[in-house]
């Protein structure tokens, strides 16, 4: 299936495929060299090489994606830009081609999925006293109501609260189909579960990213956290939901992840693969952190600030937003740069297109190292000369979708996205059940106050009266407004000073 460097939108791929017909560097493998660039234009080989690589790239594994391998024909879609036929393709062939791409992912984004669900692995949060109850109850439900196999966390084959000996005991039946997974397992062996269902907040579902660091099955996140960004579905009317996932099928959001290498003294050390952000800052050291921000090999700018956010546009909504960057959808094929406390005015936060490669590196000049954190997780020191590559990740993270508007609904409900008290209006009119007459329109643009009330002088009565023929913005703008100057002389019994 076509693999874009997002995940659910073909931007990101119509892009590719339209540049490489621009002299806009292609993706491909290199010895020593995780994701290499390399211009299209320069020969006939190299041409080759890069939609060989190309092919290579869009081949990659995905869950989702591979339902559609028997639709998309990638071999022809590549065929039309072989070499033979890579100067001769017209603009209107190059414009049908990346619209269709487009078109594509709109309708991946819109198909229903069926799956043929074997094995389901719940993820919950094991130190969760009162979770521990429910995923019992979930588990029990499966096995007996749809006959699959349950993977459970480990940590709970001898909890007292999860009590599997008694669970065992209530049908023969349960001693095949409930089983345990490891992070070892998840790791190794993606394909051997075909639904995954996490009961907790999005620190959960994040762990799951984290366990699954290549192919992600479809995820099924249940709200029992406290925000719940990523969890839309809630856990009394599990059983309607699930049914639903069984019989009628799933439709899924490919939110896209990064993959984070780290390369010190020259070699790669590590690789992650995060969902929300990878994170690079100064660490105990009392200095800001000063750093190289290149995209595709070229200098983008020097960071001088406590540290640098780049984060997918799930992780818009988690410490980007706190440091001030924009909310991002997750449909939008970006990678969002915002910096902490940096010590200039103009460092704004900024998206770049998700089909650039972007490298962080510590100076060989710095003053001090920097620490890297993936989601939150594992911090890495690097010193003068290591660096960090971000890009777009093969394996997306396909979370089942609640309905069309799963995002601005969770923004809505997680962050009270612009709630307000709406503005009354202007006029106001009697109750319609009462017997009376509307006020009548002179009626309403007269004053109903008594001035003398307030005003001991006529003189001042008189001066305020005149405010109603004067403009708004005369009534309200500054000290030098008209109301301004008409209390001055008064004291705050009303009297004249």
């Amino acid at each position: 299936m076509l693999m874009a460097r997002q995940s659910i939108d073909g931007n990101g791929m119509s892009a590719l495929l339209s540049g490489a017909k621009n002299g806009i560097p292609l993706p491909v493998q290199a010895p020593g060299n995780p994701v290499g660039f390399i211009s299209p234009s320069n020969s006939a080989t190299t041409r080759r090489s890069a939609l060989s690589g190309l092919h290579d790239y869009f081949r990659k594994p995905c869950f989702v994606h591979s339902r559609f391998d028997d639709a998309v024909d990638v071999a022809k879609v590549l065929k039309e830009i072989s070499s033979d036929n890579f100067d001769h393709i017209s603009h209107s062939s190059l414009v049908q081609t990346a619209t269709g791409v487009r078109e594509l992912a709109k309708r991946i984004g819109q198909a229903t999925i069926n799956i043929n669900v074997r094995s389901v692995l719940i993820v919950t949060k094991a130190r969760d006293n009162s979770l521990i109850g429910l995923t019992r109850q979930l588990a029990q439900w499966l096995m007996l109501t749809r006959e699959v196999n349950v993977y459970v966390d480990a940590k709970l084959r001898l909890s007292k609260r999860f009590n599997a000996d008694g669970l065992l005991d209530e049908n023969d039946k349960f001693e095949s189909r409930l089983r345990y997974w490891t992070p070892e397992l998840t790791n190794t062996m993606p394909d051997l579960f075909d639904l995954v269902l996490t009961l907790g907040g999005d620190g959960t579902v994040l762990y799951t990213s984290w366990l699954f660091q290549r192919i992600v099955p479809p995820v099924l996140a249940f709200s029992l956290g406290s925000l719940g960004f990523l969890t839309n579905f809630q856990f009394q009317d599990y059983q309607a939901h699930l049914n639903k996932v069984f019989d009628d099928g799933i439709k899924v959001n490919l939110r896209m992840r990064f993959t984070c290498t780290v390369f010190k003294g020259g070699h790669q050390s590590e690789v992650h693969e995060v969902i929300n952000e990878i994170v690079i800052d100064r660490g105990p050291s009392p200095w800001i952190s000063m750093l190289e921000l290149y995209g595709d090999n070229n200098l983008l700018t020097m960071v001088q600030a406590d540290g640098l956010i780049l984060s997918t546009p799930t992780g818009s909504t988690a410490y980007s937003l706190s440091a001030g960057g924009s909310l991002v959808h997750p449909e939008i094929p970006a990678i969002s740069i915002t910096p902490i406390c940096p010590h200039t005015l103009s460092f704004r936060p900024m998206l770049l297109p998700d089909s650039m490669l972007l490298k962080v590196s510590v100076p060989r000049n710095a003053r001090n190292t920097a620490w890297a954190s993936f989601d939150g997780r594992h911090r890495v020191e690097l010193r003068s000369g290591d660096y960090v590559t971000v890009t777009a990740s093969q394996y997306p993270f396909p979370t089942v979708s609640a309905s069309t508007m799963d995002y601005i609904e969770s923004v809505s409900r997680t962050l009270k996205w612009n709630v307000r008290e709406q503005q009354k209006p202007f006029k106001d009119y009697v109750d319609a059940d009462r017997d009376e007459s509307r006020i009548s329109v002179q009626e309403e643009e007269e004053w109903d106050i008594d001035d003398s009330a307030f005003f001991s002088t006529s003189s001042s009565s008189t001066m305020l009266s005149s405010f109603g023929s004067a403009p708004q913005s005369a009534v309200t703008t500054g000290s030098s407004s008209p109301l301004h100057k008409g209390f001055s002389f008064l004291n705050l019994n009303g009297s004249p000073k």
